[in-house]
């Protein structure tokens, strides 16, 4: 198959043409007309022929066509150019055939004449037309066109793809919607039939594709959409976004079968939300804390519950339906948790203060299945404490208190030994000091008062919340049961915060006991031992306990309490010797000291201790200790050796078992160190020399110093120290002077300026080697070249850079530095001083200040005089004579030059005085700035350099003075008059264009009117005022009044409006000038107004209006434009008035007969789009009257062909007949060719122009027409309103087309056949589809 392609073709405009002989009327030839020899020789000549047509009928037979030839099936998906069909007929003469296909859809098919082969012209397409007929012909060129209707049959193909009818693709539904419910319905149709039309659905994607949803929905063959799963509006989607896509079942198209698919399409559906949830809080836990004081109506705090529905949001109730302590709480309708009554914290206790509250959560409306939608939470509420209680006493033990009343006491009674030691208990006292409050406020202080307090001390101090309180023996001595048997103390408990106490009598009873114990005679013992002691050494035998009681009572027992050095002493149980059980052990670098509690116990179990201090003595058993190795590098002379030897001994400190000496063995080099003896520091003494080492020690020498302690017998330590000497460039280069004065003239390059030397002592070529360097402002203008003089010595010359010379006016002398280093970077440097003298030469040419160049401004016509500016010169030269030149002028206006105007306004003195010559010469307008071109020159300079500086300029601007009044520029017209009608549409009717030759201000133009009056053609004035406005434009300078008709002028007076215009600068100071102008504005006539229409858009009449006015003059032999006007309505119209001087106009028979009378202008105006020339009315009606001619025009015809059909008949015998008829034609021609332009009003449907009324009109520019384009019609009509019988009197010939497309007006003008020359328009209809060609006789 041969692919698709789109297009139709069209007969050739020739082989369309008839050439038809034009009729004449029936009752004879029409007033004032002729009928024209040729015409009446035509019934003559057809005499002539008939008998040869008769022989030429009889002896040929007319071609048949076979017997198929009357139907054809294609597919509609032949591509265009393909072979539909073969047109086959027979011919008995064998005469070469030609075929033809006609009719109304012959436009389908294009013929190869000579063969009869049809190829597709047009695709053809099932849907839109799938059954035609055709005329198929055939011709022989002897006899008439044989001709046979032709049924196409067109089959279907699957060219469609399914198209969704739908509109809109959305839906809500409800979250509870059952599983398997209709969710929407969607139809998409396909034009083909067969399986080609058979659609299948899809769902292709589920958006949003979670939780399964891609499952959720399904679609059946019908097009309906069904839930498969259940719906939620808060927990699954609350949107679900379908895409659709309908296929057809596959049918044949391009020899294959294909399946058709539609583009996708999107269903969105809309869950709603159903009340089915209950609310929820938006915490999980709500807690909060209030103070037990808090008063009544306190906001303690705010639960939040919402609607699980999101989609309903029902409003939620709050309530406390349980609280474990009712009425403390209240909750207002928002949520708000309030106190309702007075909080006791104290009451909590057991309930750790919290108080919880269940607050429950109601929604205000009854979900889906009619109960209340609520929740509930537990509230923790903590009471916070105050301090409203004071510390009290209760008889008890804490374990089993209960705190109750009956349990608080004031009186306790206890029992304690006499002489109990410090901090024993009384004996048989519960007492518990409990405080219910909380924290800070229930803390609280005890304390002991009473006449017995010193004794006794009470445990604990302080205490918080609750605790037991212990009375204990503070002074045992008071407490002797021989002075006193009973004692009595007072225990205070004090709130720490509020300071409020209570308290409880205490009644002490003693009893009696052995209260005598062992005694030392001293509670500490200092002892000493040597370290490393043999086992049994008696470390002390004098230590002896004393006790009052004899008997068993008084016999005592020594013993050493277990802990620090019990296994390393012993004591005797009966004498109490104590002595050295374990020597091993007595190591005084481990441990130094023993702390040990010897314990005297009489036979009563009495006892007593003291303690032992024991130090071990030390003794010279350890060698001093050297830590780290010592290599120490440093340079020579500069470099110094300080390094502090680290030893230690581990003998007792600050004894002379652990004092360090040091001391440096002997060797080669030790006499150049020294070493301190106590601290151990190694120093040189002097500065260190790299060349008086060994040169095979490579610079290291090796000390040793011994370090020693002073003990008995002394021990001692040898430590060795490396030390690397490292050479350093410690010898600096010497200059031979220390400063050096040279001279050199300046400009002279390359020359050498001197030399100078240095030396360095160091031996070896590394540390000796010189390089120069110089350094100074202007160094860089310099070079200095070094070489090597010998060991040691080296030689720098100071020249400049052959391409470098001085400048003395630049700087006169140059101070220079001359350094002499060595290549190491850390070594020092030797500088000397260089002074190079510069000896002047008057080289440098003279300046201009810039300063003195600034504009200056000089007003024209003889405002000023004298000196207007100074130019200053300066030359850097000791020895210079300036003077300042003259060099040009230059003048010129508005950037332009404008030659030698001014030349002699200003002139230059010698010494840079700027003078007017001739101030009152100094004109604006003829320049405006003039710019004086100077130079300074040197008198005295040096011939071989340049005498003159650079050319400056002076600029002058010229400042304008009001001395020019504006002045009008002359109209492009040939006539002072401008036509004006009666309505004001805001249109522009007439303008002014004025300049002014000063400057801003000065030439600014202000139109305004000063005088209107209307002269009526009998010759009266009559004055108007407020009828005319006048607005002012600027553009390039030139300056334009619009004037605009403000309100309606009276339409029945006739006659001219003189309208005089002022223009007036503004100037900015000084009196104003003016200049005035008189216009006059004459009215007329709307019956005046040609409408043109064309067949382009109204944008491109716009762009070619200068061409088309151009080709309008032209034609019209008007000496002035046509005046345009614009009114589109679905048509491109110009309307236009064709007016003369005096006030009169050109009508549309006398336009058209000018425009028929210049065959350029005709021509230019076709090819610019021109297809109608007539009045506004005339193209209203010329759609009915043109297919009425054309109706009555082929009826002509055809009764025409009938009657000379008839004359050739019967020939002479009805020539009369034939005459009167051909005439009649001929009237019926005329009034057929007059009739295209009727003189009727355009624009139909419309009331925008009336005959009675006139618009003002004036030659607007192009840009200003105003063209619309009319929607009410979709037929574009070309038809050129013109009596074109009489636009071609030399040419005589009538054509008739046939059907055809439309074609370009410029098309005709090339179609000149039909056996005479002709010129043609072809006027298209494309609503009827007819066409007719006119040619003038």
């Amino acid at each position: 198959m041969v692919p698709k392609s789109a297009g139709r073709t069209t007969a050739s405009p020739d082989s369309a043409h008839l050439c038809w002989r034009r009729p004449s009327s029936a009752s004879g030839t029409p007033s004032g007309a002729q009928v024209p020899p040729e015409v009446m020789a035509w019934p003559w000549l057809s005499c002539l022929l008939l008998p040869a047509l008769i022989v030429s009928v009889a002896a040929n037979v007319a071609p048949t066509f076979l017997s198929n030839m009357s139907a054809v099936t294609l597919p509609e998906d032949l591509p265009v150019g393909a072979e539909a069909f073969w047109l086959v007929a027979q011919d008995q003469d064998q005469d070469a055939l030609t075929y033809g296909i006609s009719g109304l859809y012959a436009y389908f098919f294009n013929v190869i004449r000579n063969t009869g082969e049809v190829k597709l012209a047009n695709l053809l397409d099932y849907e839109t037309l799938y059954w035609f007929s055709i005329n198929i012909s055939v011709s022989d060129n002897h006899n008439n066109p044989v001709q046979k209707e032709m049924q196409v049959i067109v089959e279907d193909r699957n060219d469609n793809a399914p198209v969704f009818q739908n509109t809109d693709f959305s839906t809500s539904i409800n979250e509870t919607l059952p599983v398997g419910s209709v969710v929407f319905s969607v139809l998409a149709v396909d034009k083909d039939t067969g399986s080609a039309g058979a659609v299948v659905y899809s769902i292709e994607r589920v958006i949003p594709s979670s939780d399964g949803s891609e499952y959720l929905f399904s679609i059946l063959p019908n097009g309906s959409i069904i839930l498969n799963g259940s719906l939620s509006y808060n927990n699954k989607s609350a949107f679900y976004q379908l895409e659709l896509k309908a296929c057809d079942s596959g049918g044949l198209y391009n020899n294959s079968i294909i399946v058709q698919c539609s583009s996708p399409v999107f269903v969105s559906i809309s869950v709603i939300d159903q009340p089915d949830l209950d609310p929820q809080f938006v915490r999980e836990f709500y807690s909060a804390s209030v103070a037990e004081d808090a008063p009544q109506g306190t906001s303690v705090l705010k639960v939040e519950a919402m609607d699980s529905d999101r989609g309903i949001n029902d409003l939620v109730i709050y309530s406390i339906s349980n609280s474990t302590r009712p009425d403390w709480f209240k909750i207002t309708s928002d949520g708000v948790i309030e106190v309702s009554s007075t909080l006791d914290r104290e009451q909590l206790l057991e309930e750790d203060e919290e108080v919880q509250v269940q607050v429950t959560a109601t929604e205000k409306n009854l979900n889906i299945y009619g109960q209340e939608a609520k929740v509930s939470i537990w509230v923790t509420l903590r009471v916070t404490d105050v301090n409203d209680h004071k510390p009290e006493f209760y008889n008890c033990s804490l374990s089993t208190c209960t705190f109750t009343p009956q349990e608080a006491q004031v009186n306790f009674t206890g029992y304690v030994d006499e002489h109990s030691s410090t901090r024993i208990p009384i004996d048989d006292l519960t007492m518990v000091v409990y405080d219910p409050d909380k924290g800070s406020n229930g803390t609280f202080w005890l304390s002991l008062e009473g006449p017995d307090a010193e004794a006794f001390s009470v445990s604990p101090e302080r205490a918080a919340g609750s605790v037991e309180v212990q009375v204990l023996v503070k002074t045992p001595s008071q407490v002797d049961y021989e002075q006193q048997m009973v004692m009595w103390v007072q225990v205070v408990a004090t709130d720490s915060v509020s300071k409020n106490s209570s308290i409880a009598m205490v009644t002490i009873y003693l009893r009696d006991i052995n209260d005598h114990r062992p005694t030392f005679p001293q509670s500490l013992y200092n002892l000493n031992v040597s370290e490393h002691s043999e086992a049994g050494y008696v470390v002390t035998d004098s230590i002896h306990a004393f006790d009052p009681d004899t008997g068993e009572g008084g016999r005592i027992t020594y013993s050493l309490l277990p802990g620090n050095g019990d296994d390393v002493f012993a004591v005797d149980p009966d004498s109490g010797t104590v002595t050295v059980r374990n020597g091993t052990l007595l190591d005084r670098e481990k441990q130094a000291v023993y702390y040990l509690t010897l314990q005297a116990t009489d036979g009563g179990n009495q006892s007593s201790s003291t303690t032992l201090h024991i130090i071990l003595l030390d003794i010279n058993d350890n060698k001093p200790v050297v830590t780290g190795s010592y290599n120490i590098f440093v340079q020579e002379e500069g470099g110094n050796v300080s390094v502090a030897i680290q030893a230690h001994d581990d003998d007792q400190p600050d004894t002379n078992n652990s004092l360090l000496h040091f001391s440096l063995l002997p060797s080669s080099y030790s006499h150049n160190f020294s070493v301190d003896p106590d601290k151990g520091i190694l120093t040189n003494l002097g500065p260190l020399d790299r060349e008086a080492i060994d040169p095979t020690l490579g610079g290291r020498i090796v000390l040793t110093v011994r370090v020693s302690d002073c003990g008995v017998p002394a021990l001692w330590t040898d430590v060795n120290v490396t030390i690397t000497v490292e050479d350093i460039n410690d010898n600096l280069p010497i200059f031979s002077h220390p400063s050096y004065s040279f001279s050199v003239k300046e400009r002279d390059p390359g020359v050498l300026i001197g030399e100078v030397e240095a030396w360095d002592a160091d031996q070896t070529e590394a540390n000796n080697r010189i390089s120069f360097s110089l350094s100074g402002t202007g160094a860089n203008n310099f070079i200095l070249r070094g070489t090597v003089l010998g060991s040691g010595g080296a030689k720098g010359f100071l020249s400049l850079p052959s391409d470098t010379s001085l400048d003395y006016e630049t700087q006169p002398f140059f101070s220079l530095t001359v350094s002499a280093e060595n290549p190491d970077p850390q070594a020092g440097e030797a500088t000397a001083q260089v002074l190079v003298t510069v000896e002047d030469v008057n080289d440098t040419p003279p300046t201009l200040d810039a300063t003195s160049l600034r504009g200056i401004r000089v007003a024209e016509n003889g405002s000023q005089h004298g000196i207007v500016a100074e130019v200053v010169a300066q030359d850097v030269d000791t020895m210079s004579q300036v003077e300042v030149q003259l060099v040009n002028v230059i003048c010129t206006k508005a950037g332009i030059d404008v030659g030698s105007l001014c030349h002699g306004w200003f002139s230059v003195l010698d010494n840079g005085s700027v003078l007017i010559n001739q101030s009152e010469a100094i004109d604006y307008e003829t320049c405006d700035l003039v710019t004086l071109v100077v130079r300074a020159c040197d008198i005295t300079t040096d011939p071989r350099f340049q005498a003159y500086s650079d050319n400056g300029s002076l600029p002058i601007t010229i400042e304008d003075v009001n001395d020019n009044a504006p002045y009008f520029l002359p109209e492009d017209k040939t006539f002072g008059g401008a036509p004006v009608l009666a309505q004001p549409p805001d249109d522009v009717y007439s303008h002014s264009q004025a300049r002014d030759d000063d400057s801003g201000n000065n030439g600014a133009i202000l139109f305004s009117i000063f005088q209107v009056d209307f002269v009526a053609k009998d010759g009266t004035v009559i004055p108007f005022q407020g009828f005319f406005r006048i607005s002012t434009s600027v553009e390039d300078s030139v300056f334009t009044g619009n004037i605009e008709l403000v309100t309606s002028l009276d339409s029945t007076l006739q006659g001219t409006y003189q309208v005089t215009v002022k223009a007036q600068d503004r100037p900015s100071e000084g009196p104003a000038l003016e200049a005035k102008i008189m216009l006059n504005l004459f009215t007329v006539d709307q019956s005046y107004r040609v409408r043109l229409q064309f067949s382009i858009s109204k944008e491109d009449v716009g762009a070619n209006m200068e061409e088309i006015k151009a080709g309008l003059l032209g034609g019209s032999r008007l000496l002035t434009p046509p005046l345009p006007r614009s009114r589109a309505r679905g048509r491109s119209y110009l309307d236009a008035y064709f007016v003369f001087s005096n006030g009169s106009a050109l009508t549309l028979d006398q336009l058209s007969m000018m425009i028929r009378n210049d065959q350029d202008s005709l021509t230019q105006l076709l090819q610019l789009g021109l297809v109608v020339l007539g009045s506004q009315e005339s193209q209203e009606s010329e759609l009915p009257n043109t297919l009425r001619n054309v109706v009555i025009g082929l009826g002509v015809a055809l009764v025409l062909v009938i009657v000379i059909m008839t004359m050739i008949l019967v020939c002479v015998q009805k020539s009369y007949r034939r005459k009167l008829r051909a005439m009649k034609a001929a009237k019926e021609a005329q009034k057929t060719a007059v009739g295209v332009m009727p003189p009727v009003s355009a624009i139909p449907g419309t009331n925008v122009y009336n005959t009675e009324r006139a618009n003002p009109m004036l030659n607007l520019p192009t840009k200003d027409l105003g063209f619309e384009s009319q929607s009410s019609s979709s037929h574009l009509i070309l038809a050129l309103a013109l009596h074109l019988p009489s636009l071609f009197p030399q040419k005589e010939a009538l054509c008739s087309l046939k059907e055809q497309d439309p074609e370009p007006l410029s098309r005709v003008l090339s179609a000149r056949k039909c056996d005479r020359e002709r010129v043609g328009l072809r006027a298209v209809r494309g609503q009827w589809g007819v066409s007719a060609g006119f040619v003038g006789s």
